[in-house]
C-alpha cells in the first residue's frame, strides 16, 4: 500500500477538511432582465419563463 513520503501540514490538512463549507454556500443570484426576480445564472426564470431574451417555458 502506498505511503505519503512527506508529512501534510497543519494548514493543508484544516484546508481539506474545510472543503464541506465551501459547498454549503449558497449559489450567487441575479436578477432577472425581463420580470427583475431574483434567479440563479444561467438558469430559466421560475417566474417569467425567460432565459436570453426569449421566452422558452410558458408560466401559468
Amino acid at each position: 500500500m502506498a505511503a505519503p513520503k512527506r508529512k501534510k501540514s497543519k494548514a493543508k490538512t484544516a484546508m481539506r477538511k474545510a472543503q464541506w463549507m465551501r459547498k454549503l454556500t449558497v449559489p450567487g443570484l441575479s436578477l432577472c432582465p425581463e420580470c427583475g426576480q431574483p434567479k440563479t445564472p444561467h438558469r430559466v426564470c421560475p417566474h417569467c419563463g425567460y432565459y436570453k431574451d426569449k421566452e422558452v417555458v410558458e408560466v401559468v
